[in-house]
């Protein structure tokens, strides 16, 4: 078999006049301009471009389904609506996503990244005496995925509707995050317990039983960041000395 042969034009404007110097070495053509111009042939080219535009409708899909859920509620979630949503056909959907779990599992694929890089440049910027890096990171992580559009916590709201095994992606991540926490802690226990506390507003907010107004809530969330309120962290205030009480329901004093 011959071997295949190219077609290179070197245009030198400046050498040439505008005059084409070819060069015969192949059946397809590849222009180079001078100066300052080049426009190569690639035969990845075409390959390069579907792969970015398969990544640039897999984001666009995936801001839709975000958008579905966060408007109409988890419940709403097809893939007519995010087709409506994002402008993608549906065929088009299900070649990124073949099923809703595939859409659910990327969702959550997506937001888990996204909080875990919040929570990174969170712990680049924060003031390198703080005691417990990933308990405060935590919390400050719950706190922005509450109150970002399109938030983590609808995604699992919407996970917990379609099938709640989805969920144990998040979880392995947690255990993980709780491990960190309780090697950090002076009082592993008290620190578990703050972290708790902040996803107890994040869930009770979502789900819309929050006794809470917004403001009370930055007002809780703001303490549960301050190490300062905390006996158990080396900048906490110590905590009051509590008197014993007897069996009939009286404090005891030692004369």
């Amino acid at each position: 078999m011959p071997q295949a042969i190219w077609t290179i034009r070197v245009r030198t404007m400046r050498a040439f006049e505008g005059k084409d110097q070819q060069h015969s070495i192949g059946s397809r053509s590849c222009r180079v301009f001078f100066p300052g111009c080049l426009n190569l042939y690639s035969p990845f080219r075409e390959t390069m471009d579907n792969s970015t535009r398969s990544e640039r409708s897999r984001k666009a899909a995936i801001q839709a389904a975000l958008a579905v859920i966060a408007r109409d509620g988890p419940g709403q979630l097809t893939f007519d609506a995010v087709a409506r949503e994002s402008g993608i056909s549906k065929g088009g959907l299900m070649h990124q996503f073949p099923s809703k779990g595939a859409l659910m599992k990327g969702l959550l694929e997506y937001q888990v990244e996204y909080f875990e890089n919040f929570s990174r440049e969170y712990i680049a910027g924060m003031d390198p005496a703080k005691s417990e890096v990933t308990l405060t990171a935590q919390i400050a992580t719950m706190r922005a995925a509450l109150t970002t559009p399109h938030s983590v916590a609808f995604v699992i709201l919407a996970a917990l509707v379609e099938d709640p095994g989805l969920l144990s992606m998040t979880r392995d991540i947690d255990l993980k995050t709780i491990q960190r926490i309780k090697a950090e802690a002076a009082d592993p226990e008290l620190s578990i317990l703050r972290s708790v506390a902040a996803m107890g507003l994040v869930m009770t907010s979502l789900f819309g039983l929050s006794p809470f107004s917004e403001k009370e809530r930055d007002r809780l969330f703001d303490r549960l960041l301050d190490e300062r309120q905390w006996p158990s962290s080396p900048k906490g205030k110590k905590p009051r000395s509590v008197r014993p009480v007897s069996s009939s329901g009286r404090s005891t004093r030692r004369s």
